[in-house]
């Protein structure tokens, strides 16, 4: 049984916590040892911007996991460093252990003990559709929280990094949708908002099309203030609308350094939040953390590092129209509807209103909480939602426009 409390924000800038970032860092630096972490490394005046980036080190992480480092951003210090501590530490609970509670069987036998997941919905790549029928699958218990009673959920769409044991893996696990917070709310309310963002971000980038143009007119206020640094920096930031049916905002943003025309530095970043500034602020915030960690060279692709090269700084935009061609529309950040809330789980409830209204028909929770931190960890998974900007093999019928699909219209 999942039970969560109504608790207050502690401002409206925090936009999901209800204590600020000197408390959490109170609270979760004497536990970065558990979690094998090292110690924070403030990474910010590796780029020219002066926005806040930290960077953690976890070595231990499990066999199979390529990275290791793990950041954080923010508009201030105590909020960059919290969040990259915090990022590490959804990490480390995610690993499965062996004493996790893990089923082994069919489809059809998960079904006939309780509602499972049908595995379609969980977007699969082409070679596994239907090839899951009667084969072997690994299984956890979540909640699912439109019927509030327990799901059977697949464990490779819960842990990560997933090794199968004899079970059929239908996919790559990934990180898409676990998220830590000082409570299990704030934990399910960041998490929702990250598996939104990605289903926003691959429809448009399968579309190549945003909504529109997105100005920032409020100079004073706090994405107006990190947009001034960009653009006094000499980098050039476009800022589109990407929110989609869900309704929930998704802004993105483009930064474009006209100063060193340099095609590494032509980086993305994608916020999701009920308030449209915090949506903004961590677009923009995404953007300053993929600079900062390209310069500090703990997460350069060399393939990918070579492609960009070869393509160059003209290449690069011209091969991305989405995120650096203006759109035909323009319109002010300060115009959208701000629907949050000042208390998270009233912040959830209008989330999961807006994905039922959308015709969504599960939102499922596992937690991921270890004992030895106690830090709330969750895996929030909405099948359905699109995953492709995280797995390319992976597309849905969102993508096409396929949805809600004909099983959940009966």
């Amino acid at each position: 049984m999942l039970s969560l409390n109504r608790c207050p924000k502690c401002s409206k800038e925090t936009g999901i916590r209800v204590v600020p970032p000197e408390d959490t860092l109170a609270r979760i630096r004497p536990l970065m040892e558990k979690a094998g972490m090292e110690k924070p490394r403030d990474i910010t005046g590796l780029d020219r911007l002066g926005i806040p980036v930290f960077s953690i080190d976890r070595p231990a992480t499990r066999p199979g996991e390529k990275n290791h480092f793990y950041n954080g951003k923010g508009a201030t210090p105590e909020q960059a460093e919290a969040s990259g501590i915090m990022e590490a530490m959804e990490r480390y609970a995610a690993e499965p252990r062996d004493t996790d509670e893990i089923a082994y069987g069919t489809y059809e036998q998960a079904k006939d003990i309780g509602l499972t997941v049908y595995p379609e919905d969980l977007i699969l790549p082409e070679p596994y559709h239907g090839a899951w029928m009667g084969q072997q699958i690994a299984w956890c218990e979540g909640y699912e929280m439109f019927r509030g009673c327990p799901v059977w959920v697949p464990a490779c769409a819960v842990y990560h990094v997933y090794v199968p044991d004899g079970d059929m893996q239908l996919f790559r696990s990934h990180t898409n949708g676990i998220a830590a917070g000082n409570t299990m709310e704030e934990a399910i309310l960041h998490a929702l908002f990250e598996d939104i963002e990605r289903d926003a971000w691959s429809i448009a980038e399968y579309k190549e099309v945003a909504n529109c143009d997105l100005v920032i007119e409020d100079e004073d206020s706090v994405p107006g203030q990190l947009l001034k640094k960009f653009e006094d920096n000499g980098v050039h930031v476009h800022l589109k609308e990407i929110t989609t049916d869900i309704g929930v905002t998704t802004i993105g943003a483009a930064a474009d350094d006209v100063e060193t025309k340099d095609p590494e530095m032509l980086t993305i970043g994608v916020g999701t939040h009920l308030d449209p500034q915090i949506a903004a602020i961590r677009a923009l915030t995404e953007v300053a953390q993929s600079r900062a960690t390209h310069k500090d060279g703990t997460k350069i692709n060399a393939q990918l590092q070579k492609v960009t090269r070869d393509m160059g700084y003209e290449g690069v935009k011209k091969a991305n129209p989405l995120w650096f061609k203006d759109c035909s529309s323009k319109k002010r950040l300060e115009d959208i509807p701000n629907l949050a809330t000042d208390y998270v789980l009233d912040d959830i409830e209008v989330v999961l209103g807006h994905l039922m209204d959308a015709g969504f028909d599960m939102v499922i929770c596992n937690d991921l909480t270890r004992p030895e931190t106690g830090v709330p960890v969750v895996r929030m998974t909405v099948p359905g939602l699109e995953v492709s900007t995280m797995d390319p093999e992976r597309e849905g019928g969102r993508l096409i426009g396929m949805w809600p699909p004909p099983r959940y219209q009966n």
